[in-house]
């Protein structure tokens, strides 16, 4: 599957919003942290740092990702994608692309604890280097 980043802007705020509530609430359920409000604020700010990514597909939104370049790393947040999507190697290909963009840079991303995603980011090159009360923190070295 071909895919392209384009920024996002806020004729984009209220579907991607949907998506992560479709992607993130049962995730959070189980953790006992679903509060609608708090997704709300959580995508406000994913757009108010002016690295959140549309993924598209032949002219379609498929996801988002957020990357945000700092003085030490590139933090990376926010990757939802069509959860009729997921489980086909898609996710992979998409960090792939997301890496390639900051050659050489060290990646950080904030995972939900008792989260399946901790396996799909360790398969992608990150370790374990913190925790907080509901996320672990995780760590991609840089890369030639």
């Amino acid at each position: 599957m071909i895919f392209v980043f384009r920024p996002a802007t806020r004729a984009d705020f209220e579907a991607l919003l949907d998506l992560s509530v479709r992607v993130m609430r049962p995730h959070l359920e189980r953790v006992g942290r679903w509060d609608p409000a708090r997704r709300r604020a959580r995508m406000e700010a994913a757009f108010a740092g002016g690295g959140l990514q549309v993924i598209e597909h032949e002219g379609h939104p498929i996801g988002c990702i957020g990357l945000e370049p700092r003085a030490e790393a590139v933090e990376l947040h926010s990757l939802y994608l069509e959860p009729d999507l997921q489980g086909r190697g898609l996710g992979a290909t998409i960090v792939a692309q997301a890496l390639a963009l900051y050659p050489g840079r060290r990646f950080d991303i904030e995972v939900l604890k008792d989260s399946p995603a901790r396996r799909f980011w360790e398969r992608q090159g990150f370790g374990l280097v913190g925790e907080q009360p509901f996320d672990w923190i995780m760590a991609r070295p840089p890369s030639d």
